[in-house]
């Protein structure tokens, strides 16, 4: 019996749900989200059983239908005054128009993605209307324009608390924060701060304002305002940054020291490496020599091969606001930590460092050694069923670990 247990679980992790890694990485994240409320298994596994494996279309489709069937199921509730139940159908059908919003990459055009990020979006906010969470509706001041954000509390007191502010990733959905920290702060007494930062979400899709490389001149903007609340304990601020926002937290902490603790969730260094692990040699090779035509005109016919490979770069480049291949990836490059920039950290430094890291491998152990400030390597396996990128099986896992750690570090 224990030989039977032990290896079957074994064989479907490392098996997977698709030979396509986009996909099969994509059901982990909304398998992950069951511990929180965010998805049901058997609404995932109800809807992964009817695609193909990359077929873009159906899976696009697929996810839409569903975000609509639950969200429809939300309203009505919500109609009727049952509110805990609507709050939590408005928060999977978030979840699921989210996986829509990035499928839509793989479409034959972006026609669908302003809607379907509508449809993610207000999901979301019904999931704020109707929860029974204390949630306040914020606007940052940054620069000459503003971010919007979502300050929770764990209680209706204003008692100045440990707060936690929550940097997404490149393509991350608000609400995907809920599980990947949110829930886990707010049952531990944190408040949290989730917001759109430039290039992410409505910042990008509904205002056009795209990325940038300088994170501290947005955490700067976020510090002082949470300095700002009386239910904010100044000494006990912490950040976590998910997935490229590991980029963005570590970036920001080199030139912003009023964080008693921070997380990179994983660590990222350079945030070209995941660009250039997909391009061929020969292409990098004239790049590196700043042959901008000839780079232009190889990607450009290389395109021509796969439609798919060509939308989704489109996607990915759309927040760096560069319309050539050399330019984009030009600007991809500043998006690196230098040495020096590693040695300002001071900041105390959990980095999680999950086995089989497909995007930045390596680079969590790099962040680590380079960071001047106390650091601590978090190590997540295969045989806990933490492996891949941001651990995506392994949530309550990853709170546990890190919220033990921000526990005996925040005075």
């Amino acid at each position: 019996m224990s030989t039977f247990f032990s290896a079957r679980p074994h064989r479907a992790l490392s098996k997977g749900f698709y030979k396509n890694p986009d996909f099969d990485y994509e059901v982990r994240c909304l398998l992950g989200a069951v511990a929180y409320g965010s998805a049901e298994a058997g609404e995932v596994l109800a809807t992964v059983d009817g695609v193909g494996d990359g077929d873009h279309d159906h899976w696009f489709q697929a996810w839409h239908d569903l975000g609509s069937s639950v969200r429809a199921a939300a309203e009505q509730e919500a109609a009727a005054g049952r509110t805990v139940t609507a709050s939590m159908a408005y928060l999977r059908a978030a979840t699921y128009f989210a996986v829509a919003v990035n499928a839509a990459s793989g479409l034959q055009s972006d026609d669908q993605l302003t809607s379907t990020f509508r449809l993610q979006r207000s999901s979301w906010e019904g999931f704020v209307d109707t929860t029974d969470r204390v949630v306040e509706r914020v606007s940052i001041p940054w620069e000459h324009d503003a971010m919007p954000g979502w300050f929770l509390r764990p209680s209706t007191d204003t008692d100045p608390r440990r707060t936690l502010v929550m940097v997404n990733g490149s393509d991350g959905a608000t609400s995907g924060l809920w599980h990947n920290g949110a829930a886990g702060a707010l049952a531990r007494g944190y408040n949290v701060l989730l917001f759109d930062g430039p290039g992410q979400q409505s910042m990008l899709f509904q205002r056009g304002i795209g990325f940038r490389p300088d994170w501290e001149s947005v955490l700067t903007p976020v510090v002082d305002f949470l300095l700002g609340r009386a239910d904010v304990d100044p000494a006990r601020l912490a950040v976590y940054g998910i997935s490229q926002g590991g980029y963005w937290v570590a970036r920001a902490l080199a030139y912003e020291h009023r964080f008693a603790a921070a997380v990179a969730d994983p660590g990222v260094v350079d945030v070209a490496a995941s660009w250039g692990a997909n391009i061929p040699s020969s292409l990098l090779t004239l790049f590196r020599a700043g042959k901008k035509e000839a780079f232009d005109r190889d990607m450009s016919l290389g395109m021509k091969f796969s439609s798919t490979t060509a939308r989704t770069w489109t996607f990915r480049a759309r927040p760096y606001g560069e319309a050539g291949y050399f330019d984009t990836l030009t600007q991809v490059h500043r998006y690196a930590l230098t040495a020096d920039e590693m040695a300002g950290i001071s900041t105390p430094l959990l980095v999680t460092d999950p086995e089989d890291e497909q995007f930045w491998p390596g680079q969590s152990e790099q962040l680590a050694a380079g960071a001047g400030g106390p650091t601590h390597l978090a190590r997540f396996t295969a045989a806990e069923g933490a492996n891949f990128h941001c651990q995506p099986l392994a949530r309550q896992l990853t709170d546990a670990r890190m919220f033990g750690w921000l526990d005996a570090v925040l005075p």
